[in-house]
């Protein structure tokens, strides 16, 4: 019962059905069974009387089972670096249980993208007349960043960031994709604009190109 063996088949092994990979398993069983008998044997183990219940194969150990039949396991012990951005564009929405008291306190973030989950949102981030034209919003695009998400909750807790525009409009749209992978659009800064040649109308030197590789 500690021992899961799995059998590993190709096409081939599926046309035969079922019962041909049963087959497969009871005489990989019966072999591992009399591998384990002649080293009791070997070892001077002998006269010992078995009864009916140890007739069974003998495949608790592991390490008596080939490889292919082994199904490898881990477990994550420490995350490296987080590679998602934590932030997602999407709408914003009331809670269904206007009853409750996270009624009052927050609203509901569902992300266009449906591998984010979707978040609770503090209403003070929210438009000011949010909660009185819920309508008003149902097609503008927001900027919602994941901040934690504990154990015993379904949904993520996460900060309004900003709000897009309309949703179906390229900028808002375009804005939203760049933020949700991390991509810096911001201006350059005065700093890297003074490294680009200031005497325009500028054009590479005959020496300079003398020691480039010419891709045009």
């Amino acid at each position: 019962p500690d021992v899961i063996i799995e059998a590993q088949f190709d096409d081939n092994d599926a046309e035969h059905g079922q019962d041909h990979l049963q087959d497969m398993l009871t005489d990989d069983i019966k072999k591992l069974s009399l591998d384990t008998g002649e080293k009791g044997k070997a070892a001077g183990v002998t006269g010992v009387h078995r009864t009916k219940q140890d007739d069974g194969p003998k495949v608790n150990d592991p390490r008596l089972l080939p490889d292919e039949f082994l199904q490898r396991t881990a477990k994550v012990v420490y995350i490296l670096e987080k590679k998602h951005s934590r932030a997602a564009t999407g709408f914003i929405k009331l809670l269904a249980d206007r009853n409750s008291e996270l009624f009052k306190r927050c609203a509901m973030f569902s992300p266009v993208d449906h591998r984010v989950p979707r978040v609770y949102v503090p209403l003070a981030d929210c438009p000011p007349d949010f909660v009185t034209k819920p309508e008003a919003y149902s097609q503008m695009l927001f900027i919602c960043r994941i901040v934690d998400w504990k154990e015993d909750s379904n949904f993520a807790s996460g900060q309004l960031c900003k709000s897009l525009g309309q949703a179906g409009e390229i900028e808002p749209e375009s804005e939203g994709i760049l933020t949700e992978y991390g991509v810096d659009f911001s201006d350059f800064s005065p700093e890297v604009l003074e490294c680009l040649p200031q005497n325009l109308p500028w054009v590479i030197s005959s020496g300079e190109l003398a020691k480039r590789r010419d891709l045009r």
